[in-house]
């Protein structure tokens, strides 16, 4: 177990680095020097021609690469908050600490100050989903594969089919119009303030509920095959024959077994709901993460890009890691390998 952690952690610290030297190429070679992008679009030549100086920028683009990475690991001083420059590029922090993302031209402040909220508004949703997503999902995936071809079966795969094939704008203009024009119970947006009227859970339940109803759809149809696989096996055979109920054959044999599969695949939903709930922020105009990235993509934000994206690749290995190790404690057989 122990070679097989440090492994992980080590596969984990490799694809970070290959990710952030990715992420800092494909943004240095985005068309406009790097310090028109660290400027902004307001810049005057004379700021920019100094900083292209003061960056170095010149440089090879390993050298260039280990510069950021010296900065965003505390090594090295910011050099955008040198007082030479004359930018009113300040960081509370000050210029050298450990996770310093750089300056957004977008929002005008450190990159921290304002990726950290964003991504904990996104945790939020994603956490409300989830926790309604899994119970779903294992429940409409257990009740479809205890029998196959049924007529529950049927019922339930098309709901989940259907489900999953509405596109989240789709399905968040629909539930805006049931509920907030044709009976208007619920907040058409979301902006997590209480100045519309409406309470900060009421803002919630669309944004969740388009999340939900998108994605449980998947999950349930992996836990169904799962399962139908699983009741096939000599040993629920024996079980049913010993006199066993359902439920103690299900809960007590069959769910243990289903899940070591679909284990994976629920915690990959975590990515998605992370980084991929762009369209539903966008709807709802909820100030999540999503959101932030789009935003910063459309203005040009190279700094809160590059935070994003490592943050992104970040919670894809870490999700990853953790459900290799759940997978070998829900399979013995991996162990002995």
């Amino acid at each position: 177990m122990a070679i097989f952690v440090a492994k992980r952690l080590a596969m984990m610290l490799l694809t970070m680095v290959a990710a952030s030297f990715l992420v800092f190429a494909v943004c240095e070679f985005t068309p406009g020097s790097v310090a028109r992008k660290s400027l902004g679009p307001f810049a005057t030549q004379e700021q920019v021609d100094f900083l292209t100086k003061k960056l170095r920028a010149d440089d090879p683009l390993l050298v260039r690469y280990g510069r950021w990475a010296g900065v965003l690991l505390g090594i090295i001083p910011d050099p955008l908050q040198d007082p030479s420059t004359g930018l009113n590029f300040k960081d509370p922090r000050g210029a050298q600490y450990f996770g310093n993302f750089g300056y957004s031209t977008l929002n005008k402040l450190p990159v921290n100050d304002v990726i950290w909220n964003r991504l904990g508004n996104t945790a939020i949703l994603a956490g409300l989903a989830f926790l309604l997503i899994v119970p779903l999902s294992i429940v409409f995936g257990i009740l479809s594969g205890l029998k196959e071809g049924g007529v529950l079966d049927r019922l339930l795969s098309v709901i989940c089919i259907i489900f999953t094939s509405i596109p989240e704008f789709a399905s968040g203009v629909f539930l805006v119009t049931l509920f907030v024009i044709l009976w208007p119970v619920l907040p058409g947006t979301s902006p997590l303030d209480t100045e519309g009227g409406w309470s900060v859970p009421s803002q919630l339940v669309l944004p969740v509920a388009v999340l939900v109803i998108y994605d449980f759809g998947y999950v349930a149809r992996m836990i169904r095959v799962s399962m139908i696989g699983v009741m096939e096996k000599p040993f629920i055979r024996t079980a049913v024959l010993k006199g066993m109920s359902t439920r103690q054959v299900v809960i007590g044999h069959a769910l243990r077994n289903a899940m070591i599969a679909p284990f994976t695949v629920l915690l990959l939903q975590i990515n998605f709901l992370i980084s991929g709930v762009v369209v539903t922020e966008l709807v709802f105009a909820y100030p999540g993460f999503g959101r932030l990235l789009l935003d910063a993509s459309l203005f040009g934000d190279i700094a809160t890009i590059e935070a994003a994206t490592l943050i992104t690749v970040a919670i894809a290995v870490t999700t990853q890691f953790v459900g290799d190790l759940g997978y070998m404690l829900l399979d013995p057989r991996i162990r002995l390998r």
